[in-house]
This record gives C-alpha cells, sequence and structure tokens, in this order.
C-alpha cells in the first residue's frame, strides 16, 4: 500500500524548484482516502495520517520569513542598542519596548476562540468596517528588567498624541512606582507608524511629554524590515 499510497501523492505533488526535497500536496486525507479506494484498499483518515507522517508530510502553515530589504548598518546598528540596554540596565534606569498591535472593530462581529456558554452566541453574519460602533488600539510597553507588560487601549487613531499619552499613563502608573530614581528612559521602538523615525511630530511630542514628567527620554528605533522580530 504504501508504494501506492506515493503514486497517489506524486500525481498531486508540487515542490520547492530550489529545494528538491521540500514538497507538499493538495490532496486533503478524505480524498487520499477515496484514492486508494479505487485502488482496493479500504482505510481511515487517520491511517492516511499516519502515512503522510511516515513520509514526511507534516501539515504546516505558511511562514512570513522571507525578508523584503535589509540595512547594510543592521547589525551594528543592534550592537548599538544592545549597549545602549546595558548601560540603562546597569546604571538602574529603565528599558521598555512599545508598539501598537492589531486594531480591532468593535460591534457585534465574530471573533476566534471559543468559551463554555448555554446559548450560542450570534455575530454579524459579515464583518463590514462600516457596521462597527468604533475601534479599539492596543498600545503595549513591556518593561525588560521586570518581564512585565503594560496595555493602553484608545478608541481613536493610533497618533503620536496617543503613543506619548499612553507612555505618560505607564509612566505614572508603573514607571515611577519601580523606577522612582530613574534619571533616564531608553524606548526601544520600530520605526513605522505612530512612533515615526521620520515624522518631526512623534518627536515634538515626546519632547512635551519628558517635559511633563521630567525626565530624560531617549530613543532607539530598529532597523528596517527587523521589528517583527
Amino acid at each position: 500500500m504504501d508504494q501506492d499510497f506515493l503514486d497517489i501523492l506524486q500525481q498531486h505533488t508540487a515542490g520547492n524548484p530550489m529545494n528538491s526535497s521540500i514538497r507538499w500536496t493538495y490532496l486533503k486525507p478524505r480524498e487520499i482516502v477515496s484514492e486508494l479506494l479505487k485502488k482496493g484498499y479500504s482505510v481511515s483518515r487517520n491511517i492516511v495520517r499516519y502515512l503522510l507522517k511516515k513520509h514526511e508530510y507534516v501539515k504546516r502553515k505558511a511562514q512570513k520569513n522571507i525578508t523584503m530589504g535589509g540595512h547594510p548598518d543592521r547589525n551594528a546598528q543592534f550592537e548599538n542598542i544592545t549597549q545602549l540596554k546595558q548601560d540603562y540596565l546597569d546604571a538602574g534606569n529603565p528599558v521598555i519596548s512599545m508598539d501598537t498591535k492589531k486594531k480591532e472593530l468593535l460591534g457585534t462581529f465574530y471573533r476566534n476562540g471559543s468559551l463554555y456558554t448555554q446559548a450560542a452566541i450570534q455575530t454579524n453574519d459579515h464583518d463590514f468596517p462600516s457596521s462597527a460602533t468604533g475601534s479599539v488600539i492596543p498600545h503595549g510597553f513591556y518593561d525588560l528588567k521586570r518581564n512585565t507588560g503594560y496595555i493602553t487601549l484608545g478608541t481613536s487613531h493610533d497618533t503620536s498624541e496617543f503613543a506619548c499619552d499612553s507612555l505618560f499613563q505607564w509612566w505614572v502608573n508603573e514607571g515611577i512606582i519601580h523606577y522612582p530614581k530613574a534619571k533616564s528612559l531608553l524606548i526601544l521602538c520600530d520605526g513605522g507608524g505612530s512612533n515615526s523615525s521620520r515624522h518631526y511630530i512623534f518627536k515634538e511630542d515626546l519632547q512635551k511629554t519628558a517635559n511633563a514628567l521630567g525626565l530624560e527620554i531617549r530613543i532607539a528605533h530598529y532597523p528596517p524590515y527587523t521589528s517583527k522580530y
């Protein structure tokens, strides 16, 4: 049966032209069951899954690992950031990273996941933005030394003003409590969005926040095309 199984897959298999060891099939287990039945084998889907695994066909999702760009000084920038982090931590000053996460529409929309209920939960049959009552924007901070996170939820727009307001809230609710003697704050972030490395408005709003807090703030932007890593 092994050979017949491989013969079936051979007719429905594609591969990577740059690496002959990487192959995939677009047949589903139930379809392979039907093909084997035509050859006189009556097997279950579990047997088909066993055969797939035996021949190193494993169910996988596509992975976003192909870099679309780079920067010649990327490694040097990361070495500089690493040294900055260590200098701040050694001095007892806080080091945090910040980022805005995926925005979510507010309303009766379908969400992934499940929970125990006594009745079915009903949602809209289509997730049209025009049906939303608003949107929620999660803006998060991660404290490297304490290994803790802090999230501010906004309901307007992902602007530099929102990012700096979120930073202000983190400091008065978390930062000043755990780092009462801090003289400077190091923030790690990517170079796009509300904390763009190119837009003067973020730098202006950040300076206003630093003045309001009476705290020096230093930004270290990640090199291009590396923020997701």
